[in-house]
């Protein structure tokens, strides 16, 4: 990679230009080939549309916790301190992989057992393509928004995947317009 500034040939990848320091970082920055890289890369997380989270307090018992995931048809609930920030998260998985006692025992234990503390988050302007990282990274399906520790969205692997597949739709329906004109353009040209 050249350096803008001084000319000096530095490695692929490199921060910073060993001659002269010259940042590096935003020549080796990928260039979108399509609109589901463009969007991934640029738009962001708002532009998912992202519900509103499903909330309850820390000491908020368990059975409730999954009647509320049961009547809401979600797969996690936020959990909230107090002040109502963010303090952890309890997904059906955890209902699943964490809990080892009896059915019946678990009821009125309270959801801070269980949760995951302090989650990793993302901001609505952060880009999609961090919180696929994150996601991915972790291994979450599940990704709450936070502004100023107050949740205000949830996104999930399906919001990711339903984006992605509306933008291939797009490219598929622009494809097939595309040959349709050339299929009109050959036969009047014969």
């Amino acid at each position: 990679m050249r350096c803008p500034t001084c000319s000096t040939i530095n490695l692929p990848g490199a921060d910073y230009c060993e001659r002269c320091l010259q940042a590096l970082t935003s020549l080796d920055l990928p260039n979108p080939q399509d609109i589901v890289e463009e969007s991934i890369l640029n738009h962001p997380v708002s532009v998912l549309h992202p519900k509103q989270p499903l909330t309850a307090k820390v000491e908020t018992p368990l059975g409730q916790i999954i009647y509320q995931l049961e009547e809401h048809s979600v797969g996690c609930v936020l959990l909230v301190d107090e002040k109502h920030t963010l303090a952890g998260i309890i997904t059906e998985r955890d209902f699943v992989t964490k809990l080892k006692a009896p059915l019946p025992s678990f009821a009125h234990r309270p959801a801070y057992e269980l949760m995951t503390p302090n989650p990793t988050t993302i901001g609505p302007d952060d880009p999609l393509a961090l919180a696929l990282q994150k996601m991915d990274f972790g291994g979450y399906r599940h990704l709450p928004i936070v502004e100023q520790g107050l949740p205000i969205g949830i996104i999930s692997v399906r919001d990711v995947l339903r984006h992605v597949l509306n933008l291939c739709s797009r490219i598929l329906k622009r494809l097939d317009d595309e040959s349709a004109m050339f299929r009109k353009v050959k036969k009047h040209t014969n």
